[in-house]
């Protein structure tokens, strides 16, 4: 026999199954409207990814989440799409989401599908992409999507894969009545599950009061390695960390998750919707769901397209109006009042209560705490609901997140036993949103100052950057001018024209001396040897050469006063060229003056 360990605290709350338990489960028909809220699951919305008007066939995708964590929603019907808009959903606050409305043609055309039923012989990866590409999120909880929580770290190998059929909040029958009627398609789901896991254990827990459903599921696990294990009723024995406990003796560690010591728990549904989707090919677009209460004359489980709105099914269970006093959304412990019928059925939706006055009465008004402890005395998770609402109300959410708020399941049982009527649960649920809200805002801020110093930096980088060019253009510049007056001195020290300009320049007023005096140009040194020989003296050629020579003065000149501001050991060398050319100059014009006066007399004869 299997040893079962026990958890802290617990409560043994009116059960109220029978009431739905009677009928088999029955399909829900098809409504006039379907209403797909874009948040079904933990995790990013889906983004809609059709336009109105468009007409959409059975388990076409609609809906995908482009980035972060989720999955995709799908169509429970064809039909064409109506509206994109604001409605009612599923929440404590009867808030408003963006939802996706289909109107339904009647024909319930399928897509294309594939099923995958050689599976085995694919890659895990593969399989983990085609759940999440069905839409497959958990059905027993808070909607964390399947493929992630069946891909753990690599680090923590699941030694232990539980089967959660506990069900252990009262008026909820809709595990039950699925292992009594769908046991097969249950083992078939597990199994697919274990081959991606490998664990060494698959057990599936059902508590002691669902004799029906124990006797099916053993029936079906005959003949492989799946333990069916009955558990004692006690609320809350269905949830995660409680049934981990019980079949293990391990407890999570505060803030961890079951795959840190090796478990792993998934929902009998879950298993459904990941056989269906293996199999057949089929995304996840409807569930089973119980309609249950005294206002209603034929409560039962139905088998509901996502997206039906909770009034259509409350006809189909027959609803009194007349006995009608409140809805309430889940089960008694966990679940919340309905502000409207008109919110639709999610993938999360197990149960909706239509619960008389004499059934859940309105609670008693609020009373000072006594401080008897007995809601320490029920907490199943050993925390101190005393000091955590003590400091709830007064808002101080640290001091509460301190003594492990986040620990704290919500199952109601500190509540469902306090003397005070204290609605402990509410006040939880309150301090989680307001630290949520915190930690949000710091992230934002964190995210603000992130951008603000990394502007800052990137404009700290472009200034250098910019002064860096700046130097090493006017480094450039520095080496271009050494060079080029290094350049000067040298055609200094040779007595050439350095200045690219006067050198064109004199050049330029060569050629033209030529072409006045149309005769080829003479060298200097042809001129002094025409000055020698006594013949006639050229006087453009002597002209040319006296323009030459002051455009060279004139450029060692200035080549002398730079130098002589910038480089003083230079100064000597410049003066020596300076003054050569000066004794060019006074030759030039001494041969120009003697050359005048030869040519005057016969100048005036000519006359």
């Amino acid at each position: 026999m299997t040893q079962l360990w026990d958890f802290a605290g617990g409560i043994h709350p009116a059960e109220h199954k029978h009431q739905s338990t009677g009928r088999p489960i029955r399909p829900a028909g098809i409504p006039q409207r379907l209403v797909l809220p874009l948040q079904q699951h933990i995790g990013v919305p889906a983004e809609a990814m059709v336009a109105i008007g468009d007409r959409v066939l059975k388990g076409q995708r609609i809906a995908e989440v482009s980035g972060g964590m989720g999955v995709p929603i799908h169509a429970p019907t064809s039909g064409i799409i109506e509206s994109i808009a604001r409605m009612p959903v599923p929440h404590p606050s009867g808030m408003d989401d963006w939802c996706i409305t289909l109107k339904p043609d009647g024909e319930d055309q399928w897509c294309q599908r594939h099923p995958l039923p050689d599976y085995r012989t694919l890659d895990r990866e593969e399989v983990l992409e085609t759940i999440r590409n069905a839409g497959i999120s958990g059905m027993g909880g808070a909607g964390f999507p399947t493929n992630i929580k069946l891909r753990p770290p690599r680090d923590r190998k699941v030694g232990t894969l539980i089967l959660n059929g506990a069900e252990c909040e009262p008026y909820i029958t809709a595990d039950d009545m699925t292992m009594r009627e769908r046991a097969d398609e249950i083992i078939a789901g597990l199994k697919i599950m274990a081959w991606i896991l490998r664990p060494e254990r698959c057990v599936i827990a059902i508590e002691d009061n669902k004799p029906e459903a124990i006797a099916a599921m053993k029936t079906a696990a005959e003949g492989t390695q799946i333990e069916v294990i009955v558990v004692p009723t006690k609320y809350p024995s269905g949830g995660e960390k409680q049934l981990i406990q019980i079949l293990t003796g391990m407890e999570v560690p505060s803030g961890g998750i079951p795959a840190d010591i090796g478990v792993m728990c998934q929902n009998v549904g879950t298993a459904i919707a990941v056989a269906r989707a293996i199999l057949e090919g089929e995304p996840l677009t409807r569930r089973v769901i119980t309609i249950t209460g005294e206002a209603v004359s034929e409560p039962g489980n139905f088998e509901a397209l996502l997206g039906t709105p909770i009034h259509y099914l409350l006809s189909q269970a027959g609803l009194q109006e007349a006995q009608l006093n409140r809805l309430v959304l889940g089960g008694p412990m966990m679940g919340y009042t309905l502000n409207t019928p008109d919110i639709p059925v999610v993938k999360t939706s197990n149960c909706v209560i239509a619960a008389s006055a004499q059934e859940l009465p309105e609670p008693e008004p609020e009373q000072p705490c006594i401080r008897c402890g007995q809601c320490a005395e029920a907490c199943p998770m050993e925390l101190l609901p005393q000091q955590l609402f003590w400091h709830a109300k007064a808002g101080e959410f640290e001091k509460a997140e301190h003594l492990n708020l986040f620990d704290c399941i919500e199952c109601g049982a500190c509540s469902y036993v306090c003397p005070s009527s204290i609605p402990l649960v509410q006040y939880y649920r309150f301090a989680k949103g307001e630290i949520r809200v915190q930690q949000a805002e710091h992230v934002k801020a964190d995210r603000a100052r992130e951008r603000f110093e990394a502007r800052q930096a990137r404009l700290e980088r472009e200034q250098q950057e910019k002064e860096l060019r700046r130097k090493e253009r006017a480094k450039a510049a520095a080496e271009a001018q050494a060079k080029k007056k290094e350049e000067a001195e040298q055609a200094a020290a040779k007595g050439e024209a350095v200045d690219e300009k006067a050198a064109k320049a004199a050049l330029v007023q060569e050629a033209l001396a030529r072409k006045k005096a149309g005769t080829p140009a003479v060298s200097e040194a042809q001129a002094t040897a025409t000055e020698n020989t006594a013949s006639a003296p050229d006087i453009p050629a002597l002209e040319k050469q006296l323009t030459q020579a002051k455009s060279k003065l004139e450029t060692m000149q200035s080549m002398l006063n730079d130098a002589k501001a910038q480089q003083a050991d230079n100064v000597d060398k410049l003066e020596r060229a300076v003054a050569k050319n000066h004794e060019r100059v006074k030759r030039a014009e001494e041969a120009l003056a003697e050359a005048g006066a030869d040519t005057a007399p016969a100048t005036q004869s000519t006359e």
